[in-house]
């Protein structure tokens, strides 16, 4: 829907773009952030924002929400209860809600009821495990996405933990979705509440009617608390286990887990086009049934009964992982051996070589970069008063993890042990100053490069760029920065600074900041370093009004003679190929870095000759290549690969990461790696597609207001995986379950 003249134009730094809906509560809108990330932002009403117990209320409903996230979820990216008219961000879901599906479509098919049903358990797993309940799931709180159901709403959640703060005879909730106890007594509602509501929904998809349709509410509330369901038009199959879920009695009915075996035992399949048919079981599937080795012969001393997902793959796949346990099921061990595990089939044998060899006297640690350190300054500085932290930026350097950010200090960790090695200080002493920004700019020749950003109390911004050694994190050089729109950037030994004040760009030595070379920058644009670091480029456009192409500088590395190139100024650079610079072609309306994307452009560097290929479809999300492959990341935690080669789709996968980072390839052990803003970390199979494990939340916390992914970094055989905020901790990928050394 159009926004309304009295509509606001932008909530929260969000531009909004229309209207979704509106309810008791508030209204919902379509935003947009500054980056291009679509949420649905919801503004209570303003007779509600005068009234303490509500904002109260609404406070609570955020906390709840962001404790819950999950691949059915819609996890909360920003909010301010304070604000004059209180209002939440989520996730935006392209999709219609289930009620509008059934209204106009009428009833599911009992294959369809099989994807809806299982991700709405899912979905309830995991709100019930972040200790919320949801208290109003009903067919307008979910919504139909390309990839699965999504509950939304949280607006009457509590945590289990807390008193409702409604008054008595006061409901929350909706009749004929509500539980007996929501309307009898509200202070004994629990997550089988939503187990009640569950049978009713399903119920509902059904039939087109709830168990308990009445003429009026309070008649429906009567039949809810009183009378026996209605279950006409129920296929008979089903009908044992919905009862079960509409028991009058909390402890009567059944916990999500059996609900979900028992659905993914009577629902049919949908048919698919290739591998990803998902069964819901407590069990492996017979390995002789799907040709994959069967993972509880390889299973290792010590960890015999831990191997029992939520998830099992039946196609021709083989096995995958995908519940919120989702532990490895490809069997122990890697490539040149470690402890004598693995073993016991060929099967297994043949899932053994896939992982490679952990660094030497690799044990799993976790920490956080404001550890003390044993050189430099002990203790972690909290830098910014009254900021919001953005996480730190990691990179693996020969064994070692080197970190800088917005609350980080220059540090480096050990990245077998975990240890602080050293923290830098700031310029000048952070022990007298606190107002300093950091972003590491790379590590090179013996080198970590950080550019810092410090404005003394009633001064001038100060940028600089700083050269630590290593070793032992003393400070090399420091230069400063002229002009907050020149952006520095490490390729190589080589530091490029542009200065677009002065009209040139000038190249230093990483080691001794030396200058090699400078080169002149065309008058008139502003010139920054290109997305992805792939050499010497930079890509220049008009400084105050926008162009219709891009020129790219491409420089040198001896002497900074350049070449121009010139693209189309939706395109983006995201790697090579062949030889060739292969950027993505953005439609007009696209953000910036994340599509939706609709074709490939090849240009050869030296010529400035390209060829375009048209993509299948348009595809859009974080982008990473590699080895003739695209990988786009979507906000749900879908990701699809693309061939550079034919534009084609190779496979789609959903994940249940939220807000996920763009992908890691390995290509040893061809498998692809992601991590969430919760510190969950997904690995898939290059090749195929299959989702080979994800891991348990590791997180201390979630920086919902924070737009910088999460990374995930190769350790020779182990991941190293950092969070926003600000945790750091190892995992084995062939056993991504052990958190210590005895696990």
């Amino acid at each position: 829907m159009q926004l309304n003249k009295d509509d606001p134009k932008s909530v929260g730094g969000y531009k909004l773009v229309d209207r979704l809906g509106s309810g008791g509560m508030g209204i919902v809108y379509r935003g947009r952030s500054r980056s291009g990330r679509e949420v649905a932002v919801k503004v209570v009403h303003a007779q509600y924002a005068e009234d303490p117990v509500f904002r109260t209320r609404f406070r609570q409903e955020i906390e709840a929400v962001r404790k819950v996230s999950g691949a059915f979820t819609a996890p909360v990216v920003d909010a301010d209860p304070e604000a004059a008219r209180p209002w939440m961000a989520t996730q935006y879901v392209p999709g219609r809600s289930l009620a509008d599906r059934i209204s106009e479509l009428g009833p599911l098919r009992e294959t369809e009821l099989r994807r809806l049903a299982l991700g709405l358990v899912e979905a309830l797993r995991d709100i019930h495990r972040a200790g919320v309940v949801h208290r109003d799931l009903k067919p307008a709180n979910v919504l139909m996405a390309d990839d699965g159901p999504r509950v939304i709403d949280f607006g009457i959640s509590r945590a289990a933990e807390n008193n409702p703060l409604t008054e008595t005879g006061q409901m929350i909730g909706t009749p004929p979705f509500m539980s007996p106890e929501q309307l009898t007594d509200a202070r004994t509602v629990g997550p089988a509440s939503d187990v009640f509501a569950l049978g009713a929904l399903l119920v509902y998809t059904l039939t087109g009617r709830g168990p308990f349709d009445a003429d009026s509410p309070y008649l429906t509330a009567y039949q809810v608390v009183h009378d026996e369901p209605v279950l006409d038009g129920v296929p008979p199959h089903l009908r044992t286990v919905l009862r079960s879920c509409l028991a009058k009695k909390a402890a009567d009915r059944l916990q999500l887990d059996d609900v979900a075996r028992e659905l993914a035992r009577v629902l049919p399949e949908e048919a698919t086009d290739g591998p990803q048919t998902v069964t819901l079981s407590g069990d492996l599937p017979d390995p002789s049934e799907t040709g994959a080795p069967d993972p509880r012969s390889a299973t290792s001393p010590g960890r015999r009964g831990r191997l029992r997902p939520l998830w099992a793959a039946t196609a021709t796949i083989g096995v995958v992982a995908l519940g919120l346990t989702a532990y490895l099921l490809t069997g122990p061990g890697r490539t040149g051996g470690d402890d004598g595990e693995g073993g016991g089939t060929a099967g297994a044998q043949t899932a053994v070589s896939r992982w490679t060899a952990l660094p030497s006297g690799w044990q799993p640690w976790q920490t956080t970069v404001y550890a003390d350190a044993e050189r430099g300054l002990k203790k972690g500085i909290t830098l910014l008063e009254g900021g919001f932290d953005s996480g730190p930026e990691c990179q693996m350097h020969e064994g070692s993890v080197y970190c800088a950010g917005k609350t980080v200090l220059p540090m480096r960790l050990d990245g077998v042990t975990g240890r602080v090695d050293w923290r830098a200080d700031g310029v000048p002493s952070v022990m007298r100053k606190r107002s300093y920004v950091f972003s590491l700019l790379g590590v090179a020749d013996d080198v970590m490069l950080v550019e810092q950003h410090y404005q003394p109390e009633g001064g001038d911004l100060v940028i600089s760029v700083i050269a630590l050694d290593t070793g032992t994190g003393e400070r090399l050089w420091r230069r400063t920065v002229d002009s907050a729109s020149s952006h520095p950037y490490l390729s190589g030994d080589l530091l490029l600074v542009p200065d677009m004040e002065r009209g040139s760009v000038t190249a230093r030595s990483a080691r001794t900041g030396a200058e090699r070379w400078k080169a002149p920058l065309p008058p008139g644009m502003q010139c920054d370093p290109a997305r992805v670091n792939e050499g010497l480029y930079l890509d220049c456009g008009p400084a105050k009004t926008a162009g219709k192409d891009t020129l790219v500088l491409g420089f040198d590395r001896s002497d900074g003679s350049v070449r121009r190139l010139t693209v189309p100024r939706q395109a983006i650079l995201v790697g090579t190929y062949d030889g060739r610079l292969l950027y993505l072609e953005a439609g007009h309306l696209a953000s910036e870095d994340k599509g939706p994307f609709s074709r490939i452009r090849l240009v050869n560097p030296d010529t400035g000759a390209a060829t375009t290929t048209e993509l299948a479809k348009e595809v859009e999300g974080t982008v990473t290549t590699a080895d003739g492959t695209l990988w786009f990341t979507g906000t749900s935690g879908q990701v699809t690969a693309v061939s550079v080669r034919t534009g084609k789709q190779l496979w789609q996968t959903p994940t249940s990461l939220e807000q996920p980072s763009g992908v890691i390839p390995a290509p040893r052990a061809r498998v692809v790696y992601l991590s969430s803003a919760s510190g969950r970390v997904a690995a898939l199979d290059a090749k195929k597609g299959t989702l080979l494990w994800e891991s348990l939340p590791r997180a201390k916390w979630v920086n919902d207001l924070n737009e910088r992914l999460p990374e995930v970094l190769l350790h020779e055989g182990a991941l190293v995986v950092t969070t926003q905020a600000g945790d750091i901790f190892t995992l084995d990928p062939a056993h991504p379950e052990r958190t210590s050394a005895s696990g």
